[in-house]
C-alpha cells in the first residue's frame, strides 16, 4: 500500500505539472534524450508512475510492478552520475536531491522483499 501511495501521489503531480521534481527530470531529459518534449514526456511518466503504483495493489501484478519500478529507479539514479552538479555538494556529500535520489535504495530493497516472500502461483494448493 504504500509503495502505490507513493508511486500514484508523485507521477499524478507529474501529471498535473506541479511537480517538485520537473525541473530535475527537464534537466536529465535534456541531458539524455532533447529530442524528446518534454511536456508529453512528464506527462508519459507520470502515468507510468501511477501505473506502477496500481500495479503494487494488485497481487497478480505485483512481480511486474517491481519490474517497472527497478526500470523506474534504474532511470532516477542517473542525475547521480549524469548531473553531479545537482546531486552533489562535494565527495560523498549529496545535496537534497541527491538525498531524495539515494534514499530510493529503500525502496528498491522494500519492493525486493516483498517479491521474495511472494508464494509462487504454483506451490499454492
Amino acid at each position: 500500500m504504500a509503495l502505490f501511495v507513493v508511486y500514484f501521489w508523485f507521477g499524478i503531480l507529474k501529471v498535473f505539472g506541479v511537480s517538485s521534481a520537473n525541473p530535475l527530470v527537464g534537466d536529465l531529459l535534456t541531458r539524455t534524450m532533447p529530442f524528446l518534449d518534454f511536456d508529453r514526456f512528464i506527462v508519459f511518466f507520470g502515468f507510468f508512475e501511477m501505473v506502477i503504483g496500481v500495479c503494487c495493489l494488485i497481487p497478480g501484478l505485483v512481480r511486474i510492478s517491481t519490474l517497472l519500478l527497478c526500470m523506474h529507479m534504474m532511470m532516477t539514479m542517473m542525475p547521480l552520475v549524469l548531473l553531479p552538479e545537482v546531486a552533489w555538494a562535494g565527495a560523498f556529500v549529496p545535496t537534497l536531491e541527491g538525498q531524495y535520489i539515494i534514499k530510493n535504495l529503500a525502496i528498491i530493497a522494500v519492493a525486493i522483499s516483498i517479491v521474495s516472500q511472494m508464494r509462487h502461483p504454483e506451490d499454492v494448493s
